[in-house]
């Protein structure tokens, strides 16, 4: 039997005076709540203290697969700020499941006045109304329990932030819930966040951004610990899998894990159960491999087309993208890409010597710098569509779900196009689940790939063709 690693393969813990991790597993002990060594050597860390009495780490995180325990390290976090410390806690989930599931573990402490007296004497409330799940105590300290969304943080005031699930945790959320501990009433606050790495259908750029500053290793007011493999491994190796578990042949049984490998495919097992992370390539919103597939060295010689433009935020470069229809595809490349710190009316005369291609439409995104161009291109009866937000959501998902479908996309595998793609990311917008593109970080202009999108989007919107005689696009 193998059991599980109680080391993280990658542990950052702050420099601190003293630790009140003992003093915490102590009081968790007593009440039958006993800390693995692995849970230890998180919680000595997230209590660290330095000499002024503030916590060592302020942002505190853990990754580790599922099923080993880090809700247990969260009700010793919590049972032993709110008996001992006073601490206010607000727990956040992505679920209302799972925020559920962990109030009635915390209330089941408090509720068991014959197994222990001493923790139901201090109880001043505990509310089970779903949505408003609270447990109160008498000396200050309490613990809220709320499902994210995007403004379900307001109104509350607390010394420490939970974040369970962050692996699903998105910009709106967190920008909802970090007010909530900046008027702390200990003046100590601290921010947890615990997860799994996010599949690359999650918006897992927040809970990415901690754990790349954990693993550099820099932050010296982060506590950062994760339980993963990363490179070329085998699978099948039962060392990493106990490596990557710490609970394995306790309360995981090896067994299972077996099963699950059986049952999953490569990717899921390996960030599932091994907490691999994805690679730069793998974080593409459209994975590099699907994207190269749609690669091709032909284009069509016939079909309708539409244009898409789009100009950078510092409005120094526009793009022109254009789509064809190809039977049941579309066909997209970059058309012309150039300077606009000189100005812009290029833009329009391109499109103007244009028309004779009888283009079904001139998509223009009225949010973007590019709107700066639509009075000219209405004073030349360019055929326009002005998109709205919502409209931009529904050209990301038809350019993605295109682009993931074979068959139903194709491209001319340009430089350009391609940096755009690696450069850009989702950003929250027009309802649950929408999203458009977004720039990372220092990672360059994604003005080519918006405007292919948005030419997409105007052929996939375009009314019934007409027969006409096939006409060349250049």
């Amino acid at each position: 039997m193998k059991l599980g690693g109680q080391e993280p393969r990658v542990g950052l813990t702050p420099r601190a005076k003293f630790s009140e991790g003992e003093d915490a597993a102590f009081l968790a002990s007593s009440y039958g709540l006993t800390p693995d060594a692995w849970q230890r050597t998180v919680l000595d860390g997230w209590l660290g203290r330095r000499p002024d009495g503030k916590w060592a780490a302020p942002r505190c995180g853990v990754a580790v697969p599922r099923q080993n325990g880090k809700n247990g390290i969260l009700e010793i976090r919590e049972l032993f700020g709110m008996v001992e410390l006073g601490e206010r806690f607000l727990h956040t989930a992505h679920e209302v499941k799972t925020a559920r599931k962990a109030f009635l573990r915390i209330a089941s402490f408090f509720e068991n006045e014959r197994q222990y007296p001493e923790l139901a004497a201090l109880v001043k409330d505990i509310r089970k109304t779903n949505g408003q799940e609270a447990v109160v105590l008498t000396n200050g300290g309490q613990v809220e329990f709320i499902a994210r969304s995007k403004g379900s943080g307001r109104g509350f005031t607390v010394d420490v932030l939970v974040m369970d699930e962050a692996q699903e945790l998105n910009e709106d959320a967190l920008a909802a819930l970090l007010p909530t501990i900046s008027a702390s009433p200990t003046r100590n606050p601290q921010q947890i966040m615990t997860g799994t790495p996010p599949a690359l259908n999650m918006d897992g750029a927040v809970w990415t951004r901690m754990r790349d500053a954990g693993v550099k290793g820099e932050d010296k007011r982060l506590a950062w610990y994760e339980w993963s493999v990363e490179g070329a491994v085998d699978l099948d190796d039962r060392s990493l899998w106990a490596s990557t578990n710490p609970a394995l042949g306790t309360r995981l049984n090896v067994e299972t894990v077996a099963d699950e490998r059986a049952a999953m495919d490569d990717v899921t097992f390996a960030r599932e159960r091994l907490g691999m992370w994805a690679s730069a390539s793998q974080l593409q919103v459209i994975p590099a491999g699907a994207w190269e597939k749609c690669a091709t060295q032909d284009a069509p010689k016939s079909g309708r087309v539409a244009f898409g433009i789009d100009m950078n935020p510092e409005r120094s470069r526009a793009a022109i993208g254009v789509a064809r229809e190809n039977g049941d595809s579309v066909h997209v490349e970059v058309a012309e890409l150039g300077p606009t710190e000189s100005g812009s009316e290029w833009v329009v005369e391109w499109l103007v010597q244009r028309l004779k291609l009888r283009p079904v439409t001139v998509v223009v995104d009225g949010s973007s710098p590019a709107a700066s161009l639509i009075p000219a291109l209405k004073a030349a009866r360019v055929p326009l569509t002005v998109t709205g937000a919502s409209d931009m959501a529904k050209a990301c998902g038809g350019f993605y779900d295109a682009a993931m479908t074979e068959g139903r996309l194709t491209h001319f595998d340009q430089a350009e196009l391609n940096a755009a793609l690696r450069g850009a990311s989702k950003r929250n917008i027009a309802g649950e689940g929408a999203w458009g593109w977004n720039r990372k970080e220092h990672l360059g202009d994604i003005t080519p790939l918006v405007a292919v999108t948005l030419a997409a989007y105007g052929m996939a919107n375009a009314r019934p063709a007409v027969s006409r005689a096939p006409r060349r696009i250049y």
